[in-house]
This record gives C-alpha cells, sequence and structure tokens, in this order.
C-alpha cells in the first residue's frame, strides 16, 4: 500500500480555541441577514456567536462533545428562535432537517475544551488515563493501544500521524503490553520517548506525531470530515458556499480533490478529450483553489491559527449526486479507521 503522508510541522494538538479566520470567515459569508447556517464544529461557540448577532439568521450547530454544551446554553437563552444545538457527528448531518441552507462551516482544529481537560488525555503532558474521545466513541486510546496488533498499531501510527520510527514505537507498545496493560498517557509517553531516536534540531515533541494518529484512529477524524463535507453539501442551496478551515496536510488535500474534482472547471484527463459533460452534475460552481492564509497580526494573536488553511466552494444548480469517487480516492484510510479493537 503507498499512502500519502501529512506534512506535520504542527498539529492541532498544540492549539487553544479562538475562531480561526473569524474575519475571512464573515467576509465570504456576507451579506448575513436572513440567511441559515451550519456550524458543524461548534466548539466554544465563536462562528455561531457573531453570525447570530446579524438580525433574521439562524443557525443550526453541531458537536460531538459534550463539553460544548456549556457554551450552547448561553446561546439558546439569548437566541431562542433562531439557534438549535445538535450533539452529533459530522456524518449524521442529514438528520439534523432537510431544509436547505445558505452556508456550512467547519473549522477542524482541536479546541481548548478538549485540550484543557486533561482527564482526557489529548495532550502528552498529561499523567491521566489514555482516552482521546471527542464523543460518541465506540473506543478510547486505551483500547487501542491495549488490543491493536503490532502490525496494525504500525500502520495507524506510520500513516495517520506520518510517523517515521512506527515500526519502533508500535514494536515497543506490543512489549511493554505483554508485561503491564498500558494505562496512563505518561506510559505511552515513556514508551515513544524510549523508541525514538534523540533530534535535538524538532521543535516537536517526539510524542506528537503517534498521539495524533491515535486521536484520528479513536474519532475516525478522516472518515467523518469525508461523509461530513459530502452531506454538507447535499444541505446546501444553489450558490451555498460551504467553508472548511483545517490544520493538517491529509485534512487539506481532501477538501481540495473534493472542491477540484467536483466542480465545473474540473481539468479534462486529455485535450483531445471533448469538453467537460460533467459540468452539468458537477455540485460545485468553477473552483479557484485558492488557500486563504491567517494575517501575521492573526498568527501573533492566536498562535494556534499559524497552519490553518481555508477554502471554500459555491454549490451549482445541479441535483445532488453522490460523489462516490471521493470515497473510492480516500479509501485507504477509511479503511484504516474501520479496523476492529
Amino acid at each position: 500500500l503507498h499512502f500519502g503522508l501529512m506534512n506535520n510541522q504542527t498539529t492541532s494538538l498544540e492549539f487553544s480555541h479562538f475562531p480561526v479566520m473569524l474575519d475571512e470567515v464573515l467576509k465570504i459569508s456576507s451579506p448575513l441577514s436572513k440567511k441559515k447556517f451550519i456550524d458543524c464544529t461548534f466548539g466554544g461557540g465563536g462562528y455561531s456567536r457573531e453570525i447570530l448577532k446579524s438580525s433574521g439568521t439562524i443557525v443550526k450547530a453541531i458537536d460531538r462533545d459534550k463539553q460544548a454544551l456549556s457554551n450552547v446554553r448561553e446561546l439558546e437563552k439569548k437566541f431562542s428562535k433562531r439557534f438549535k444545538f445538535y450533539q452529533i457527528k459530522f456524518s449524521q448531518l442529514e438528520s439534523i432537517s432537510k431544509e436547505f441552507v445558505d452556508m456550512v462551516i467547519f473549522d477542524l482544529g482541536l479546541s481548548s475544551i478538549q485540550l484543557d481537560d486533561l482527564d482526557r488525555g489529548f495532550s502528552f503532558k498529561s499523567n491521566k488515563k489514555l482516552n482521546m474521545t471527542m464523543g460518541l466513541n465506540k473506543i478510547t486510546a486505551l483500547d487501542a493501544i491495549n488490543n491493536l496488533s503490532e502490525k496494525n498499531l504500525k500502520l495507524i501510527i506510520k500513516v495517520l500521524g506520518d510517523e517515521k520510527e512506527a515500526h519502533k514505537i508500535a514494536k515497543n507498545i506490543v512489549e511493554y503490553r505483554k508485561v503491564k496493560k498500558i494505562i496512563n498517557t505518561s506510559d505511552l509517553v515513556k514508551i515513544i520517548e524510549k523508541s525514538k531516536k534523540k533530534n535535538y534540531s524538532s521543535k516537536i515533541n517526539p510524542c506528537t506525531k503517534t498521539f495524533q494518529a491515535l486521536r484520528i484512529f479513536v474519532n475516525k477524524e478522516i472518515t467523518e470530515l469525508i461523509y461530513g463535507i459530502i452531506y454538507a453539501t447535499k444541505k446546501l442551496k444553489p450558490g451555498g458556499k460551504i467553508l472548511v478551515v483545517s490544520f493538517h496536510s491529509l485534512e487539506d488535500r481532501i477538501i481540495k480533490y473534493f472542491f477540484s474534482n467536483f466542480s465545473k472547471n474540473r481539468s479534462r484527463p486529455s485535450r483531445y478529450l471533448p469538453e467537460n459533460k460533467f459540468s452539468e452534475t458537477s455540485l460545485f460552481e468553477e473552483y479557484k483553489n485558492k488557500i486563504i492564509r491567517p494575517s501575521k497580526q492573526e498568527i501573533e494573536n492566536n498562535n494556534r491559527s499559524r497552519s490553518a488553511k481555508l477554502r471554500f466552494a459555491i454549490r451549482s444548480k445541479n441535483k445532488f449526486k453522490f460523489p462516490e469517487n471521493l470515497i473510492k480516492k480516500f479509501k485507504k484510510y477509511i479503511d484504516l479507521e474501520a479496523i476492529n479493537v
């Protein structure tokens, strides 16, 4: 198997919570008044709160994490007729209503709500029980670490974390658990540190990539993202926009592929073929493939935003047709996340 790997100078594990590129999101959404929105990553409620300030806007927000509920109550009270929250995953988007909307927003970074709660074991600085669940999970990181085969552990750490020393880390995990179950985050940190060569020039903590891989696997983040953007597109009105802020290159590659390959200006496999017939079946208007990045000022104010990339696409008037090729293109990741524990 050949897997395209992530370019991972930074990971969402380092981020604190601010709504990233809020000004840019609002500009793309403009004019806001009387529009219907779905905020797919409610978190601290940053985007929803700003959108609801405009008259007549309606926001349906989702988040799989029950800790987001503390921010939900305030908005439900203040905007009872214009705001509704659902505790669901991206892949369950279809269940919230049959109404079409003007805008769907995704901000894929981990929030400080998740990171700061050390009991949840997202951070390698924690000394609590291995967990890493974002909510509505079937398994925890503890289950994965103690039950996956060495081969599958290696594959998950290598592919979802872009960890070059995945073989050694997986081998040492299996050796350790023969003697004693791996329960706490600190146990896993010790195993990883023992497995990796010292690299004094690296600014990345040696545990970062393995922790990222486990978090993605436990939460099926790639599968959820793929089905989430498909169902979000299905919910858009003609001319409606889907907007995604991503933080690592695999996420961005999925978004770019989807927007580019299902738009009216998709490139022809050969210049001798006739003009695209699929412009009649495309999901998006012409896609300009432009990445929007945060301003220097924002990066100074919010270090989390430094690796953020924003892309958006505009829904065409064509009838929705399920994009099977998106599933085929990234099937290896979907299959990897489906490994039984």
